[in-house]
Protein backbone atom coordinates (compact mmCIF):
# COMPACT_ATOMS: atom_id res chain seq x y z
CA UNK A 1 0.00 0.00 0.00
CA UNK A 2 2.75 2.20 1.36
CA UNK A 3 4.41 1.68 -2.47
CA UNK A 4 1.58 2.55 -4.40
CA UNK A 5 1.19 5.58 -2.29
CA UNK A 6 5.09 6.49 -3.13
CA UNK A 7 4.43 5.69 -6.97
CA UNK A 8 0.89 7.75 -6.84
CA UNK A 9 2.52 10.80 -4.99
CA UNK A 10 5.56 11.09 -7.09
CA UNK A 11 3.73 11.10 -10.25
CA UNK A 12 1.70 13.74 -9.20
CA UNK A 13 4.61 15.65 -8.15
CA UNK A 14 6.27 14.97 -12.00
CA UNK A 15 2.75 16.13 -12.75
CA UNK A 16 2.94 19.24 -10.85
CA UNK A 17 6.90 19.90 -11.86
CA UNK A 18 5.77 19.72 -15.64
CA UNK A 19 3.29 21.77 -15.42
CA UNK A 20 5.22 24.80 -13.54
CA UNK A 21 7.81 24.38 -16.29
CA UNK A 22 5.64 24.36 -19.13
CA UNK A 23 3.74 27.92 -17.21
CA UNK A 24 7.54 29.61 -16.66
CA UNK A 25 8.75 28.32 -19.84
CA UNK A 26 5.78 29.67 -22.00
CA UNK A 27 5.92 32.92 -20.46
CA UNK A 28 9.66 33.54 -22.23
CA UNK A 29 8.58 32.23 -25.05
CA UNK A 30 5.44 34.85 -25.31
CA UNK A 31 8.37 37.85 -23.65
CA UNK A 32 10.29 36.67 -26.94
CA UNK A 33 7.62 36.50 -29.13
CA UNK A 34 6.73 40.26 -28.15
CA UNK A 35 10.05 41.21 -28.15
CA UNK A 36 10.54 40.61 -31.94
CA UNK A 37 7.55 41.58 -32.70
CA UNK A 38 7.75 45.15 -31.17
CA UNK A 39 10.69 45.52 -33.29
CA UNK A 40 9.10 44.33 -36.42
CA UNK A 41 6.64 46.61 -35.90
CA UNK A 42 8.83 49.22 -35.32
CA UNK A 43 11.10 48.79 -37.84
CA UNK A 44 8.39 49.62 -40.76
CA UNK A 45 7.02 52.80 -38.39
CA UNK A 46 10.62 53.79 -39.02
CA UNK A 47 9.88 53.24 -43.11
CA UNK A 48 6.36 54.55 -42.96
CA UNK A 49 7.64 57.93 -40.97
CA UNK A 50 10.60 58.18 -43.53
CA UNK A 51 8.15 57.76 -46.41
CA UNK A 52 5.92 60.00 -45.05
CA UNK A 53 8.46 62.52 -44.48
CA UNK A 54 9.83 62.79 -48.15
CA UNK A 55 6.04 62.46 -48.96
CA UNK A 56 5.52 65.67 -47.26
CA UNK A 57 8.72 67.31 -48.80
CA UNK A 58 7.95 66.61 -52.27
CA UNK A 59 4.21 67.42 -52.62
CA UNK A 60 3.81 69.54 -49.12
CA UNK A 61 1.64 67.62 -47.61
CA UNK A 62 1.09 64.11 -45.51
CA UNK A 63 -0.70 61.40 -47.18
CA UNK A 64 -3.33 58.62 -45.82
CA UNK A 65 -3.99 56.92 -48.58
CA UNK A 66 -1.64 53.74 -48.62
CA UNK A 67 -1.58 53.16 -52.49
CA UNK A 68 -0.45 56.59 -53.18
CA UNK A 69 2.08 56.39 -50.85
CA UNK A 70 3.26 52.85 -52.14
CA UNK A 71 3.79 54.15 -55.33
CA UNK A 72 5.06 57.23 -54.28
CA UNK A 73 7.94 54.89 -52.94
CA UNK A 74 7.98 53.04 -56.34
CA UNK A 75 7.79 55.59 -58.53
CA UNK A 76 8.23 59.29 -57.12
CA UNK A 77 10.60 62.23 -57.59
CA UNK A 78 12.69 64.29 -54.72
CA UNK A 79 13.70 67.70 -56.25
CA UNK A 80 17.41 68.75 -54.62
CA UNK A 81 17.05 71.95 -53.59
CA UNK A 82 20.41 74.04 -52.95
CA UNK A 83 19.69 77.48 -50.68
CA UNK A 84 21.67 80.41 -51.68
CA UNK A 85 21.28 84.02 -50.44
CA UNK A 86 22.59 87.20 -52.82
CA UNK A 87 23.25 89.91 -50.64
CA UNK A 88 23.53 93.80 -52.17
CA UNK A 89 24.63 96.53 -50.55
CA UNK A 90 21.85 99.58 -51.33
CA UNK A 91 23.17 102.35 -48.79
CA UNK A 92 25.55 103.27 -46.18
CA UNK A 93 26.18 100.35 -43.68
CA UNK A 94 22.98 98.72 -45.39
CA UNK A 95 22.89 95.79 -47.09
CA UNK A 96 19.50 93.69 -49.17
CA UNK A 97 19.76 89.97 -48.44
CA UNK A 98 18.06 88.05 -51.35
CA UNK A 99 17.50 84.03 -50.78
CA UNK A 100 17.30 82.07 -53.51
CA UNK A 101 16.22 78.10 -53.81
CA UNK A 102 17.38 76.38 -56.94
CA UNK A 103 16.62 73.04 -58.00
CA UNK A 104 19.41 70.83 -58.70
CA UNK A 105 17.58 67.81 -60.30
CA UNK A 106 16.14 64.82 -58.62
CA UNK A 107 16.54 61.92 -56.53
CA UNK A 108 14.34 58.94 -57.09
CA UNK A 109 12.03 58.74 -54.01
CA UNK A 110 13.05 54.76 -53.18
CA UNK A 111 16.87 56.19 -52.84
CA UNK A 112 15.73 59.19 -50.70
CA UNK A 113 13.76 57.09 -48.49
CA UNK A 114 16.25 53.64 -48.35
CA UNK A 115 19.21 55.25 -47.77
CA UNK A 116 21.28 57.68 -46.12
CA UNK A 117 24.79 58.97 -47.08
CA UNK A 118 27.44 59.42 -45.30
CA UNK A 119 30.99 61.59 -45.10
CA UNK A 120 34.19 60.58 -43.24
CA UNK A 121 36.03 63.83 -42.54
CA UNK A 122 39.28 64.30 -41.64
CA UNK A 123 39.67 64.27 -37.71
CA UNK A 124 42.89 66.81 -37.49
CA UNK A 125 45.60 68.49 -39.70
CA UNK A 126 48.06 66.27 -41.39
CA UNK A 127 49.86 65.42 -44.45
CA UNK A 128 47.87 63.05 -46.28
CA UNK A 129 49.55 59.52 -47.08
CA UNK A 130 47.04 57.45 -49.40
CA UNK A 131 43.97 55.80 -48.99
CA UNK A 132 43.37 52.44 -48.37
CA UNK A 133 40.16 51.44 -49.94
CA UNK A 134 38.48 52.93 -53.06
CA UNK A 135 35.49 53.96 -54.83
CA UNK A 136 32.80 51.03 -55.04
CA UNK A 137 34.11 49.36 -52.67
CA UNK A 138 31.94 48.19 -49.32
CA UNK A 139 33.48 48.93 -46.38
CA UNK A 140 32.54 47.89 -42.90
CA UNK A 141 32.45 49.93 -39.06
CA UNK A 142 36.03 50.52 -38.12
CA UNK A 143 37.64 49.18 -41.28
CA UNK A 144 40.71 51.87 -41.86
CA UNK A 145 40.20 54.50 -44.34
CA UNK A 146 43.42 56.41 -45.14
CA UNK A 147 47.02 57.23 -43.77
CA UNK A 148 47.30 60.47 -42.39
CA UNK A 149 50.62 61.96 -40.89
CA UNK A 150 50.08 64.41 -37.79
CA UNK A 151 53.40 65.50 -36.14
CA UNK A 152 55.22 63.06 -37.65
CA UNK A 153 53.06 60.33 -36.74
CA UNK A 154 51.43 57.75 -39.18
CA UNK A 155 47.33 57.48 -38.42
CA UNK A 156 44.99 55.35 -39.98
CA UNK A 157 41.74 56.46 -38.69
CA UNK A 158 38.73 53.75 -39.00
CA UNK A 159 34.97 54.60 -40.27
CA UNK A 160 32.30 54.70 -37.76
CA UNK A 161 29.34 53.39 -40.59
CA UNK A 162 29.50 51.07 -42.64
CA UNK A 163 28.37 51.14 -46.33
CA UNK A 164 29.68 51.26 -50.28
CA UNK A 165 32.10 54.64 -51.39
CA UNK A 166 30.98 56.81 -53.74
CA UNK A 167 34.04 59.71 -53.74
CA UNK A 168 37.08 59.90 -52.65
CA UNK A 169 38.71 63.57 -51.95
CA UNK A 170 41.13 64.58 -54.51
CA UNK A 171 44.41 64.73 -52.93
CA UNK A 172 47.87 63.52 -54.01
CA UNK A 173 50.31 61.74 -51.27
CA UNK A 174 52.10 64.55 -49.72
CA UNK A 175 48.92 67.01 -49.96
CA UNK A 176 48.15 69.29 -46.76
CA UNK A 177 44.90 68.06 -45.04
CA UNK A 178 42.62 70.52 -42.91
CA UNK A 179 40.45 69.04 -39.78
CA UNK A 180 37.38 68.92 -40.84
CA UNK A 181 38.15 68.10 -44.68
CA UNK A 182 35.97 65.95 -46.37
CA UNK A 183 37.59 62.56 -47.22
CA UNK A 184 35.00 60.33 -48.00
CA UNK A 185 31.62 59.95 -49.03
CA UNK A 186 29.97 56.75 -49.22
CA UNK A 187 25.91 55.70 -48.22
CA UNK A 188 24.09 52.77 -47.21
CA UNK A 189 20.48 51.31 -46.66
CA UNK A 190 18.83 52.03 -44.02
CA UNK A 191 15.79 50.02 -44.77
CA UNK A 192 15.65 46.74 -45.99
CA UNK A 193 15.64 47.22 -49.97
CA UNK A 194 14.15 43.94 -50.26
CA UNK A 195 10.85 44.99 -48.37
CA UNK A 196 7.71 43.75 -49.83
CA UNK A 197 5.67 47.57 -50.28
CA UNK A 198 2.61 46.08 -50.91
CA UNK A 199 2.71 44.60 -47.59
CA UNK A 200 3.67 48.24 -46.46
CA UNK A 201 0.22 48.90 -44.37
CA UNK A 202 -0.08 45.20 -42.41
CA UNK A 203 1.33 45.39 -39.35
CA UNK A 204 4.38 42.75 -38.60
CA UNK A 205 3.15 39.49 -37.22
CA UNK A 206 -0.55 40.67 -37.32
CA UNK A 207 -2.36 38.31 -39.53
CA UNK A 208 -3.50 41.08 -41.86
CA UNK A 209 -4.65 43.62 -39.92
CA UNK A 210 -3.30 47.29 -41.11
CA UNK A 211 -1.82 50.36 -39.23
CA UNK A 212 -4.10 53.04 -38.43
CA UNK A 213 -3.54 56.40 -40.58
CA UNK A 214 -4.42 60.02 -39.47
CA UNK A 215 -3.57 62.75 -41.22
CA UNK A 216 -5.12 65.97 -40.13
CA UNK A 217 -4.16 69.99 -39.27
CA UNK A 218 -4.29 72.08 -36.00
CA UNK A 219 -4.03 75.57 -35.56
CA UNK A 220 -0.45 77.14 -34.02
CA UNK A 221 -0.94 80.51 -33.22
CA UNK A 222 -3.25 80.92 -35.95
CA UNK A 223 -1.19 79.32 -38.81
CA UNK A 224 -2.86 75.24 -39.66
CA UNK A 225 0.16 73.11 -39.67
CA UNK A 226 -0.01 69.82 -40.54
CA UNK A 227 0.24 66.93 -38.46
CA UNK A 228 0.47 63.13 -38.98
CA UNK A 229 -0.07 59.63 -36.26
CA UNK A 230 0.41 56.25 -37.51
CA UNK A 231 -0.45 53.60 -34.97
CA UNK A 232 -0.66 49.96 -34.35
CA UNK A 233 -4.67 49.40 -33.45
CA UNK A 234 -3.84 46.03 -31.46
CA UNK A 235 -0.46 45.51 -30.04
CA UNK A 236 0.98 41.77 -29.64
CA UNK A 237 1.18 43.56 -25.44
CA UNK A 238 -1.41 42.90 -23.89
CA UNK A 239 0.09 45.74 -21.16
CA UNK A 240 0.35 48.02 -24.26
CA UNK A 241 -3.33 50.19 -23.80
CA UNK A 242 -4.60 54.01 -25.00
CA UNK A 243 -5.72 54.21 -21.37
CA UNK A 244 -2.09 54.36 -20.30
CA UNK A 245 -0.37 57.53 -18.58
CA UNK A 246 3.15 56.90 -19.96
CA UNK A 247 3.55 57.51 -23.42
CA UNK A 248 5.95 54.65 -24.19
CA UNK A 249 3.54 51.96 -22.66
CA UNK A 250 0.39 53.16 -25.12
CA UNK A 251 0.35 51.10 -28.48
CA UNK A 252 3.58 51.66 -31.15
CA UNK A 253 2.94 55.03 -32.98
CA UNK A 254 4.98 57.81 -34.15
CA UNK A 255 3.49 61.34 -34.78
CA UNK A 256 0.57 63.04 -33.13
CA UNK A 257 -3.31 64.07 -34.04
CA UNK A 258 -2.81 67.17 -31.51
CA UNK A 259 0.48 68.03 -31.77
CA UNK A 260 3.52 68.80 -34.62
CA UNK A 261 5.68 65.93 -34.48
CA UNK A 262 6.61 62.68 -35.91
CA UNK A 263 8.42 61.05 -32.64
CA UNK A 264 8.12 57.41 -31.72
CA UNK A 265 6.31 56.77 -28.66
CA UNK A 266 9.02 54.20 -28.93
CA UNK A 267 12.11 56.46 -28.54
CA UNK A 268 10.84 57.62 -25.11
CA UNK A 269 11.60 54.66 -23.69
Amino acid sequence: MNRILTIVLLAVSAYFAYRLYRGVQGTIEERELIKTTEYAVITRLKLIREAEVVFQEANRRYTSNWDSLINFIENGKVPNIQRREEIKQVGYGQEEIKVFFDTLGFTPAKDKIFKKSFTLNAADNGIFMGFKVKEGDRIIKNQKAYLIKIDGKEQDPPFQDQGVITKLAAFAVGDEVKKGDVMVNFWDYTFDPNTDLKKLSEVPGGDGYKFEINVGKVDKNGVLVQVIEVKDPKPINPDRKDSNEAKNRKPLHFGSKTDVTTSGNWESQ
